[in-house]
Formats: C-alpha cells, structure tokens, sequence
C-alpha cells in the first residue's frame, strides 16, 4: 500500500526518465578543413586535365578513322584503275572489229559482239569510265598526245582532226590520252606561190 501511494504522488517520475533516455544527442560541430580552397582547385585542374586528355583521345581516334578510311578509298580506287585499264585493249579490240566488219561475216556474229561491247562499255561506265572528248577540240596536252600535225583546210590550228585511239577518264581521272592528229596553219610560201617580182619579171 505504502509503495502505491508513493508512485502516486510522482507519477511522472518514471515517464520523464524514459524522455530523456530515448531524446538524441546533439551532433558535434565539424569544422572545414583550412586548406578546402587549394584541395578543390586540384581537383578541377585534374578534372579539366582529364577532359583535354579526352578531346585529344578522340581526336586522334577521329583522324585515325578518317586515314583508315582514305586509305581504303585509294587502294580501291588504284585496284578499280588496274583493273579498268587491262580491259581498255579488249575495249578496243571489239570497236575496231565493229568498224571494219567483214562482208564474209555473217551479220549475227556482229550483233552478238555489239551487245558484248555494249555490257563491257556499261559495265566500265559504272565503275567512271568516261571518253575523252576529242570532235572539234582543240589539242591539250593534259589530255591529248599528238603523233603527227597535218595541214588541215577548215580546221583550226592545234584543234583535232582525226581520233587514232580514244582516251579515257576515270572518275574525272585521266587514266589514259587520246592519240590524235592536230592541224597545223597551212606554211606560206610554197612552190606555188611565187613572190609578185618574180612573177612580173618573168
């Protein structure tokens, strides 16, 4: 009896002990470190440090990839030239075959050849071969070679008589020149024509 009366004249006196056994300590100050300004102005200099080194990575990854590619382009350009240029004489064996057909041929035989000329033609026109122009031009050196200059009425001089061997491009590439024959100015002069003294005192 005596106990119960005891509690109940304090009755918060158990409950304020729990309250302060579960109330949580208050969290110790921290101080920042003296040198905090020098230690991140490292880290953003490392940091800007490894983003430079990453460009240069990159770069170097990109231009490496672009020679690799170039490289590949011009080894399949030279092989594709290699290869056209073989087939030119063939080219030219069935053109001239076609030009100077013989009446003993029968005429079927020529039209198979011509639509042989014609796939080998398109073929090669699809990998950029083209003709070089030679009708009515005048004679260039970067794209004609001359074997013989005649005197030709009606023409102009250096321009282009007669075709021998047609020149090829290819891909605007010159891949062989067209042989041709280029007219010369007429010479002045010649036996027929006599100085006018020579020909009063005659």
């Amino acid at each position: 009896m005596d106990k119960d009366k005891e509690r109940d004249k304090d009755p918060g006196s158990g409950a304020g002990e729990d309250v302060a056994a579960v109330s949580p300590a208050p969290a110790p100050a921290v101080e920042a470190p003296a040198d905090l300004a020098p230690a991140y102005e490292k880290v953003a200099a490392e940091k800007q440090e490894l983003h430079e080194r990453l460009l240069r990575k990159q770069a170097e990854l990109e231009n490496f990839r672009k020679r690799v590619q170039r490289e590949k382009d011009e080894f399949i350009q030279h092989a594709t030239a290699d290869l056209v240029r073989a087939l030119l004489p063939t080219l030219d064996g069935l053109e001239r075959a076609l030009k100077h057909r013989d009446e003993g041929v029968p005429e079927q035989f020529y039209k198979g050849m011509e639509l042989i000329y014609r796939q080998l033609l398109d073929v090669l026109t699809r990998a950029g071969l083209t003709p070089v122009e030679t009708e009515g031009k005048l004679f260039d050196p970067h794209y004609h070679e001359a074997v013989e200059r005649v005197e030709a009425p009606g023409h102009r001089e250096h321009e282009i008589v007669e075709e021998l061997q047609r020149g090829y491009k290819l891909n605007h590439r010159l891949l062989r020149p067209a042989i041709v024959k280029v007219a010369v100015a007429p010479k002045q002069g010649g036996p027929s024509e006599k100085p006018a003294s020579s020909r009063a005192g005659g």
